[in-house]
């Protein structure tokens, strides 16, 4: 079992995300919902986070030579694993990704 520890970054795309869709959209139920459910596939991580494989991707690197991502609706959870730790690094938009 890992434990899961998120950047201040990670905290910070999660608290604009929230913002966004209460806000921005005027859904806050949605936004609510959204976020647990982003939550809840995060703690999916805590079980064998080596299920996603490790990416190359320019942008990514930036994160480290292990970073991998895993995706939710059209968000990215971006993510490396020290240990016992997998460390969250940022959740932003798929699309920015390409």
């Amino acid at each position: 079992m890992h434990y899961i520890e998120y950047s201040q970054e990670a905290r910070n795309d999660l608290h604009e995300l929230a913002y966004a869709i209460t806000h921005l959209y005027g859904m806050p139920m949605t936004a609510e919902k959204y976020i647990r459910e982003l939550r809840a596939e995060i703690e999916k991580l805590k079980q064998y986070p080596e299920r996603n494989a490790v990416r190359d991707s320019r942008f990514l690197l930036q994160f480290g030579t292990n970073v991998r991502r895993v995706n939710y609706k059209k968000m990215a959870i971006i993510y490396t694993i020290h240990n016992d730790f997998v460390y969250i690094h940022r959740i932003i938009a798929g699309a920015l990704l390409l």
